[in-house]
């Protein structure tokens, strides 16, 4: 029998319907009579028959004809909204398209999987991932893991040893002994108390990225939580079920609890999800559609979902990604700046930067040889000025390997940082089956990757900064011997006169985005956590930058072309 998942006034309704060849005006009767039938006051309404309504799409928002038919207008299991004419677009509605996905019709579910065992995941890897390229899968070895760290924690279950997170409460609660009857409520509390976040929810690419995260710690093995509920989290991630994750909430303390409490929230059937199939619904609802069951959690499960950094590496994955790829831009925009401006290659000659070899500054220089001496392919605006009085040019030219440099050292330093993290064990109690005992320490503290995406913020900023500097170089003819903000009839046109004010901009508010987080700290969870990272504003904080030196480039590239 088909069944429907309809959206009434923010409230969920799963809607059966024996007959698909009812009309799209019954189904929008049937949910209102629902609910209508679960309200003390009938919702408002004096009966269905006098409310006016129309139906659409969860997906898209696309409206639907109330007199076509359910089986030639909808899927089985499709998610609907009731719109009640003169209401407001229900407070708890969330369009089905957070910004930047892709249609549901362009979604294509991938058929291709990355083996997952906890070690050797990469940022490439992970942003994959995050885009929908793969589905997962554990290795068996993996899976052997898994499985002898859950044998120990159900013998400190049985034997009901006092442990901490399994047997107790968290935190300054860590000294309550917890009756074996309330464990599984134990862990619940702890998912629903933790998920306290606030702001936009993360995109879907995010909390894709987040969710396979916290599945490759899982897989190390080092967690405690069983194999059947960790092919449950794989499941929702291979059906692309996302919970719904506030931006806003992490300290990077104990790791990144609220966001990862809200992801363990939706994995067990609460708070909001979204899929491409249903758009953002009732987490319960959206699982259901997909054949998924809702977790259940077992002693320390919660705990083992919720328990480490991966907001803020998952995060720094995609920052280091970026800047990596901006990196390379800058080089060849820069070069095309300098062409254009009719520099010289001179400083970039081999010899120079073999005295002083960064690796970063010796890459950048060669990446200039490469793209402004070709034999192959000989510029005409270098011919022009070959024989020019012109012995140097400006530091935002000339300096380009040391400055372009710097940052892609930085780069390669903070993708080391941020690799090993991704491959870490981040929980606690670490449970070490080998050793046949469980041990408290402070592997989920956010320092490590704070620290680093704070440098790299501080480092990626100076290829916008130069950039708005040859921007200025290119605009202003007393430095550049081209038409006032490269505009012919200046005066009737501005031409780039206001973009360079905005790539000014946008380097200014990243002078304020580059003051580092991760010196700050606060105290939470009464002293228990008295030293944090602040992990999380700094990983939001380096892809702020990163756009906006992504944007400053852009403004570079269209001015030197």
């Amino acid at each position: 029998m088909p069944r429907y998942t309809v959206h009434v006034r923010g409230e969920w309704l799963a809607v059966p319907c024996k007959d698909a060849s009812e009309t799209i005006r019954w189904l929008g009767k049937e949910a209102l009579r629902r609910y209508i039938k679960n309200k003390p006051d009938n919702g408002g309404f004096t009966s269905v028959e006098d409310v006016k309504f129309y139906l659409r799409r969860c997906k898209g928002l696309g409206l639907l004809d109330l007199d076509d038919r359910i089986e030639d207008s909808l899927e089985d299991n499709e998610f609907v909204e009731v719109v009640v004419e003169g209401d407001v677009m229900s407070p708890d509605f969330i369009p089905s398209q957070p910004e930047g996905v892709h249609l549901y019709s362009r979604y294509k579910e991938p058929v291709e999987y990355i083996l997952i065992e906890g070690e050797s995941l990469s940022t490439q890897d992970l942003l994959s991932l995050g885009k929908g390229l793969f589905k997962i899968k554990l290795t068996p070895q993996a899976e052997n893991k898994v499985q002898q760290s859950r044998l120990l924690i159900d013998s400190i279950v049985q034997e009901q040893k006092v442990v901490y997170g399994i047997t107790t409460g968290f935190g300054k609660f860590a000294r309550t002994v917890i009756p074996i009857t309330k464990l599984k409520e134990l862990q619940e509390n702890l998912v629903r108390s933790h998920s306290a976040g606030v702001g936009k929810p993360l995109s879907p690419e995010r909390t894709r990225m987040l969710l396979a995260l916290r599945i490759n710690v899982l897989a190390k093995g080092y967690s405690g939580i069983s194999l059947e509920t960790l092919h449950q989290v794989i499941e929702a991630f291979n059906a692309s079920c996302l919970p719904y994750v506030p931006e806003k909430g992490t300290v990077g303390a104990s790791g990144d609890l609220a966001p990862l409490s809200h992801l363990a929230l939706g994995l067990i059937g609460e708070g909001k999800m979204w899929s491409p199939k249903s758009g953002w619904a009732d987490a319960k609802y959206v699982l259901q559609a997909h054949g998924l069951q809702p977790i259940s959690l077992k002693p320390k499960e919660g705990l083992a979902l919720i328990n480490g950094t991966q907001m803020i590496t998952s995060l720094g994955c995609e920052a280091v990604e970026r800047a990596n790829a901006i990196a390379k831009q800058a080089d060849i925009v820069a070069a095309l700046t300098l062409e254009v401006l009719k520099g010289t290659t001179r400083a970039f000659d081999t010899d120079i930067h073999a005295l002083r070899p960064h690796p970063g500054q010796v890459e950048v220089a060669f990446r200039f040889r490469s793209l402004l001496d070709s034999d192959h392919h000989p510029s005409e605006i270098a011919e022009s000025h070959r024989f020019c009085d012109r012995v140097q040019d400006a530091y935002t030219l000339r300096c380009c390997p040391q400055v372009h440099g710097v940052v892609n050292d930085t780069i390669t330093f903070v993708k080391n940082i941020i690799t090993t993290e991704i491959n870490s064990a981040t929980d606690n109690p670490m449970v070490f089956s080998e050793r046949g005992e469980t041990i408290s320490g402070g592997n989920f503290h956010g320092e490590y990757p704070a620290k680093a995406l704070d440098y790299l913020a501080i480092g990626v900023h100076e290829l916008a900064a130069i950039s708005e500097r040859r921007i200025e170089r290119l605009c202003n003819p007393s430095l550049s011997e081209l038409p006032a903000f490269l505009v012919t009839e200046g005066g009737l046109n501005s031409g780039f006169m206001i973009a360079h004010c905005t790539a000014a901009a946008l380097v200014s508010e990243n002078k304020a985005l580059c003051h580092p987080s991760s010196v700050d700290s606060l105290s939470t969870s009464a002293a228990t956590e008295d030293h944090v990272s602040m992990g999380g504003w700094a990983a939001r904080k380096a892809l702020k930058v990163i756009e906006h030196v992504e944007h400053v480039l852009a403004i570079e590239l269209l001015a030197a072309c």
